[in-house]
């Protein structure tokens, strides 16, 4: 990937929307300065960081992944399952639309970046209480034209398919398999690598080059993966996990295409 789109932390994180974990008390200072090393480790990996302007009003703001799905012809502006957050999507809008077409998911639909996994031409859409079968249909709309498939994956235990799972490369996925079942990826022949059991949200990592970015929270799953001859680069997530974020939820990530 050549660019990262990240947005600071909302002084108001504290009120973010929470499905799964009960509400735990988050400092402002320590996930903003969390953050800002996940930018310095993007960045020293050679990545070109993008950061948007702070939005103090809009709690969940620092999840910008969940705002679009990009892929290298198209960008897809989301429509957040959760209401309050849809004003985090027009931010999104103005920056990505320097480097990609756009379209949007229309109401009654709901999907979420978190909810989307590419493989290639793969795209597996989590149905999830964030993204709804109709969200999933306007995007299979919107990619069937550039030749990819879209395959719908149940998560009936997660926030997003990404809470569960991430694709890590080598044809491989990270994953809490209580939470997706293996059966729903059998098109792409995937391999799984399955989190420790102790660690039920180690499903999430962002490959970068040559190694793969991973929470540091989480030693007996990053065992597992220097087990399978993976290099790891280790950040610490630990007070936005409490606003159920992952990894992966902290940026959009894409490829440079040509006159962009």
């Amino acid at each position: 990937m050549d660019i990262a789109i990240i947005r600071p932390v909302s002084n108001s994180i504290q009120d973010c929307a929470l499905t799964h974990l009960s509400r735990a008390q988050i400092c402002h200072r320590t996930a903003q300065r969390q953050h800002d090393a996940y930018a310095q480790t993007l960045q020293s990996c050679g990545i070109e960081v993008i950061e948007l302007s702070t939005m103090h009003d809009q709690p969940d703001a620092v999840f910008v992944e969940d705002t679009v799905v990009v892929v290298d012809e198209l960008a897809v502006l989301a429509r957040m399952g959760v209401a309050s957050r849809r004003g985090e999507v027009d931010s999104m809008a103005a920056c990505i639309g320097d480097f990609r077409d756009v379209v949007r998911i229309e109401s009654p639909g709901t999907l979420e970046g978190g909810d989307i996994i590419q493989v290639d031409k793969s795209i597996f859409a989590g149905r999830s209480s964030r993204s709804n079968g109709a969200g999933i249909e306007q995007l299979r709309d919107h990619l069937t034209p550039f030749g990819y498939s879209v395959i719908r994956v149940p998560i009936p235990g997660a926030l997003h398919l990404k809470t569960a799972c991430t694709y890590i490369g080598r044809n491989t996925m990270l994953a809490n398999t209580e939470w997706v079942s293996q059966e729903h990826f059998e098109s792409a022949s995937m391999s799984f690598i399955d989190v420790h059991p102790d660690e039920l949200f180690a499903g999430n990592a962002i490959v970068l080059d040559g190694c793969l970015l991973f929470p540091k929270q989480y030693p007996k799953t990053a065992t597992r993966l220097r087990d399978q001859g993976f290099e790891l680069r280790l950040v610490d997530s630990t007070e936005l996990e409490k606003a159920e974020g992952s990894l992966t939820c902290k940026s959009v990530l894409l490829r440079r295409t040509t006159g962009t």
